[in-house]
């Protein structure tokens, strides 16, 4: 069934037809809030997957560090073991081999620790909307609870409190504010890179008194581009795909590709046809998803993961994946 999508005025997406909308995007109906305020008690969580979509990657490894009052209380790490081994893009991204994972524990194991350790804090983590997607389906699934903690992104936060960071990776922000942890694409050292990123974004925000929820106000930047067909001259400067560069290949299952085009070029993005060190996502659709991780990478796929081992800010992200960037709510 063909369907139409259309971006509204105040930021929304509007299905038309017959098709709802829990068929685009997984509906996470008791998922936490996002949070902008400053706090003294939290747990930082970071995971590492074989991939960016929850339908069809795993989780093998999952760290967190539980923080009172601005000191570490206590600290959970641990690797997971999947299903399918590992690839080679993988262990080279974040040194896990299939080795390491062997005797670790299964996620059906390890998983009701994590979520015991991590109890009723409000979570802070770095993309963490990722982390907590793939938490809540797999708790879900595992315990019949979903994960339902507000949560506090460090990537939101600092793309409005330093807008003129080279990007707002991780890592990027960890070189460019001379932090003394560097993420690694290891759990653990990624939550301590973001501990340490919070603690920065702290500081600025009381130094500076800084009105948080001020800052965060709904806000439009009026914009007119030739290079991007749309009607729309008012963007959503806050939306995740705002001026960011997106690829598709593959064949869309949902929707066709013109549509899913459609709604970029609507949210303020651009989409271009080929991958180079300005894409930020490379969107495949779900049947190229999975037939690529069975049966080989496309040649747009390679060079993503050549770009993305270099340090640059792109993803691979599957169609799934790219309706929950779309109405991440």
């Amino acid at each position: 069934m063909e369907i139409s999508v259309m971006i509204n005025d105040d930021g929304t997406v509007e299905i038309v037809e017959d098709m709802p909308t829990e068929n685009l995007s997984t509906k996470r109906e008791f998922k936490g809030k996002s949070s902008t305020t400053i706090s003294n008690n939290f747990t930082i969580i970071d995971i590492e997957t074989t991939g960016y979509d929850v339908n069809f990657d795993e989780i093998i490894e999952l760290s967190a560090i539980k923080v009172r009052n601005k000191e570490i209380q206590n600290t959970f790490q641990s690797l997971v073991q999947p299903e399918i081994e590992i690839d080679e893009f993988i262990t080279d991204l974040t040194g896990i081999t299939n080795d390491m994972l062997k005797s670790a524990p299964i996620l059906n194991e390890v998983l009701p620790l994590f979520l015991d350790f991590i109890g009723d804090d409000i979570i802070v983590g770095h993309n963490v909307n990722f982390d907590i997607n793939f938490i809540y389906d797999h708790s879900l699934q595992i315990t019949g609870k979903p994960l339902s903690n507000n949560f506090i992104d460090t990537l939101r936060l600092t793309r409005k409190l330093f807008p003129d960071a080279p990007n707002h990776k991780l890592i990027t922000l960890a070189k460019h504010f001379k932090l003394n942890k560097l993420p690694a694409h290891r759990a653990m050292a990624d939550c301590e890179a973001t501990l340490e990123l919070y603690d920065l974004i702290t500081n600025n925000v009381e130094e500076s008194g800084i009105n948080l929820p001020e800052l965060f106000k709904k806000t439009r930047y009026k914009r007119i581009c030739p290079q991007v067909t749309t009607t729309k001259t008012t963007f959503d400067t806050e939306h995740l795909l705002y001026e960011k560069y997106c690829v598709f290949t593959g064949t869309l299952e949902k929707i066709q590709r013109k549509n899913a085009m459609q709604l970029v070029v609507d949210l303020g993005g651009y989409c271009t046809n080929t991958v180079t060190k300005k894409t930020n996502y490379l969107v495949l659709g779900n049947l190229e998803y999975c037939k690529t991780i069975k049966d080989g990478q496309s040649s747009k796929l390679k060079k993503a993961q050549s770009l993305i081992l270099s340090g640059y800010d792109l993803e691979i992200i599957s169609e799934n994946v790219f309706f929950s960037l779309i109405n991440p709510d």
